[in-house]
């Protein structure tokens, strides 16, 4: 490791690596659950499953790539191979999720790729969140990593949100349309992962001085308090984000009366997210990254309850308005807890003696997957209790009333209601953390 300035090259060679990875997070859960239901006509609850399953699957398996990304680390002193297996399958499953072929019952096709992707997507992101607190020992340049890293993965979901449903419009819509978008969408993720891949094949990595299983690294890892304490908070908010972008499809087509407003709502809330970051970077070294996070998941919060009278009374310039605030906010929900997640981990180092970035971030990330993926499921869950009516777009059927107002407050309140929930968890991290370093 070391505490040398790292130049822009570098720099960009990591984080363009978040470009695909944004695509792959964002995409499926604002497109895929209204390509099931309104596309294929699968019924909400059965696509909700669709989503949930192979992400309950993730949420397991990313410990044990971490595990596993460790013992490599140890032997190689490198983590490429499993970004290379990653970056390699990750772009063909991503489009073969929206490639049902004719005959084959969608829902059964989806999952399975949509599982596929996932294995695939814990290989290259698991190491790759590991890489920042193996680049450099200062928590200055680490934040500087950050950064770079989160403007990327905003140019990323940018691509996500902005690019993919004009792709599908512009295509014809349709199966076809979506067919053709994950192609196009998927090679745009094959050129980010594997030249990240490529560009920090010359980060070094010392886990520790021995191997060590999956059990033994848990256990080992589980005395690191501020650690789980920051991945409740970041989960809970992964959560919100999550539930926000599943409804923004439906608050578009159903609420403000145009599908294609979905990506203008997309590109509103993470568009500011690359002129903010140098802002909150700015003002976290002035006041302090905790005292920062907190004000933004309270602003953010905020701004899902005021978006709740906007968008009922169907005014499309001030819920793209608010949008674009809560993406403010956004911006230093993606860059704070990341810049603070190689603290606890090297804290960690100093208590156990055994660097494991690989087991941390494998824990990691398997809690955002989790948060990830239980969004889309929780609004599928909304939509279904509130009487929603799945049918193809080529037969479009009119919704009650009440399914309208239940897609309303899960774009809406329910988001406000979980960040909420995560401001305690901040505020405790803050807490612990300040009491370890007086």
């Amino acid at each position: 490791m070391t505490a040398s300035r790292l130049g822009r090259d570098r720099l960009l060679g990591y984080g363009i690596g978040s470009v695909g990875t944004g695509v792959f997070s964002a995409v499926p859960g604002l497109l895929l659950l209204y390509y099931l239901t309104d596309v294929l006509g699968v019924p909400a609850a059965v696509a909700g499953f669709v989503l949930v399953a192979p992400k309950i699957w993730d949420v397991l398996l990313n410990p044990l790539v971490g595990a596993a990304s460790d013992r490599e680390a140890v032997r190689t002193g490198r983590r490429t191979r499993l970004l290379a297996i990653g970056s390699a399958a990750l772009p063909v499953t991503f489009a073969l999720m929206f490639a049902v072929p004719g005959g084959v019952p969608g829902a059964l096709w989806a999952g399975a790729a949509f599982l596929l992707a996932a294995t695939a997507f814990a290989c290259f992101q698991v190491p790759y969140v590991a890489l920042p607190a193996e680049m450099s020992a200062d928590q200055g340049e680490r934040t500087r990593i950050m950064s770079w890293r989160v403007v990327c993965l905003t140019a990323g979901i940018l691509v996500a949100g902005g690019l993919a449903p004009a792709v599908v419009g512009l295509a014809g819509g349709g199966r076809a349309g979506y067919a053709v978008m994950g192609v196009t969408v998927g090679a745009v993720m094959a050129a980010a992962l594997a030249g990240a891949t490529l560009a920090t094949r010359w980060v070094p990595s010392r886990p520790g001085p021995r191997q060590l299983g999956p059990v033994a690294a848990f256990r080992l890892a589980r005395g690191n308090v501020p650690f789980f304490v920051l991945l409740a908070a970041f989960v809970t908010q992964a959560l919100a984000v999550a539930v926000m972008l599943a409804g923004a499809p439906y608050v578009a087509a159903y609420r403000l009366g145009d599908y294609g407003l979905t990506s203008v709502m997309f590109v509103c809330l993470v568009g500011p997210s690359m002129l903010a970051v140098p802002g909150w970077a700015w003002l976290a070294r002035v006041h302090g990254p905790v005292r920062c996070y907190l004000a933004a998941s309270a602003g953010f919060c905020g701004v899902t309850v005021a978006l709740v009278p906007a968008v009922a009374a169907g005014g499309t310039a001030a819920t793209l308005a608010l949008t674009a605030l809560a993406g403010v906010c956004y911006a230093a929900l993606q860059l704070l807890p990341l810049s603070l997640l190689p603290d606890t981990v090297h804290a960690d180092a100093a208590r156990t003696g055994h660097a494991q970035a690989g087991a941390f971030t494998g824990l990691w990330t398997a809690g955002e997957t989790a948060g990830l993926a239980l969004g889309p499921g929780l609004f599928a869950l909304v939509l279904t209790g509130s009487g929603f009516v799945s049918a193809p777009v080529e037969s479009p059927v009119a919704q009650p009333p009440e399914a309208l107002t239940g897609l309303l407050l899960g774009f809406t309140a329910l988001p406000a209601l979980l960040m909420l929930i995560s401001l305690p968890f901040v505020a405790w991290y803050g807490r612990l953390t300040t009491k370890e370093t007086v």
